[in-house]
Formats: structure tokens, sequence, C-alpha cells
């Protein structure tokens, strides 16, 4: 099984079709670079895009779909291996632990549930896997404000802003992936004489 490289995005049938041509180009991308794709294990959506363009690409596709979304036929039967879960829970975790890299595009708060974890988890150090957030038209820049203001009033340290790499188009996740900025996570070790109140 090559790299696997997991994908956070929207189970959204109502989206413009803008959000799923990405997706699409997203699945065959990290195919052609010899990638296979972990993601939620549904076939609706933007997720349904990306595994369609994976598997349209020739890429290996693996879905973890929790029971109860497979019983309502929301899975993506094409998968090569589709991982049935008891939860939500159960289905970050596996994924999580299963990726190489994680790539989140829009989507909704599942989505941004998602990668807060895995954002969380690398600056505690727990992990040094890329993550690169697909700011496709502009969608997550209210989130980078947020961000951006988490530093300015030292919620985190600067070195926040290199957490995850940010590319506005599909094209410019690649070298982002490839090449992801160094992060020095936030020292544990700090006292609170350092850190005046």
């Amino acid at each position: 099984m090559p790299k696997l490289i997991c994908v956070y995005c929207s189970s959204s049938r109502d989206l413009d079709s803008k959000y799923y041509t990405a997706g699409e180009a997203v699945g065959r991308g990290l195919a052609r670079r010899g990638w296979g794709l972990i993601y939620g294990g549904g076939n609706a959506g933007t997720m349904g895009a990306v595994a369609r363009g994976t598997k349209a690409a020739g890429g290996p596709v693996v879905g973890v779909i929790p029971e109860f979304m497979k019983e309502r036929e929301l899975a993506f039967h094409e998968a090569d291996e589709l991982v049935t879960v008891d939860s939500m829970r159960e289905r970050k975790r596996i994924m999580a632990e299963r990726a190489d890299a994680f790539i989140t595009l829009p989507g909704g708060i599942g989505t941004l549930e998602e990668v807060s974890e895995i954002m969380v988890e690398r600056g505690l150090a727990l992990h040094a896997k890329p993550l690169v957030l697909l700011n496709q038209d502009g969608y997550y820049d209210g989130l980078l404000a947020f961000l951006e203001r988490m530093v300015a009033d030292r919620f985190k340290s600067a070195g926040f802003r290199s957490l995850m790499g940010v590319a506005d188009e599909v094209d410019e996740i690649w070298p982002l992936l490839d090449s992801p900025a160094e992060f020095e996570a936030d020292p544990l070790w700090r006292t609170v004489s350092e850190n005046p109140a």
C-alpha cells in the first residue's frame, strides 16, 4: 500500500459544482503522485468526488465509515478497502492513525472538527505529519484570521503560523505536502515566571 493521504471534506450534495471539481482534482492529483486516499468512506458530496477522482487515476481508496451511514447507503462501495466502525470517534482515530499526511478541503462543522483535532495533536508534537488547507476562493479566510488573532493575543506562539500549509489552488497543495514548513511546537516546559499573567 502506498502512502495514504487523509482528505477531510464535505458530504453535502448541495454545493456549487466548483467544489466537486476541486475534490476530483485532488483525488486525481494524489493518485498521479503515487499516493492513496484514506477518507470518510462516503459516496456523496466532495467526499465522493475525491474518491472517484482517486480511483479514476488508478490510486487506491480506503474508506472509513460508521455503520449508521453505511445503512443509509452513503458508502463508496468501489473503495479498495471499506472499514466499518461503530462511531465517529473511531472513524477519526483510524483515519488519523493510518494517514501519512492530511489535506482539508472546504467543508462544514464535521470537517472543522477533524482538522482541529489534527492541528491540536501536531501543535503538541504528537505527530509531524504534513497538513495542508485548501483555501478555495477564500473559503477559510475567516478561520485563518481567527488563528492569527490567537497568535496576536498570545494564546499561541508565533510558530503556530507554520502549523499547516495553506494553498489557494489545488496545484499548490503538492509542493506543500512534499516540503512542509518546519513547525516548532510550543514549549510545554515554560514556567509561570517566563509568562507572567
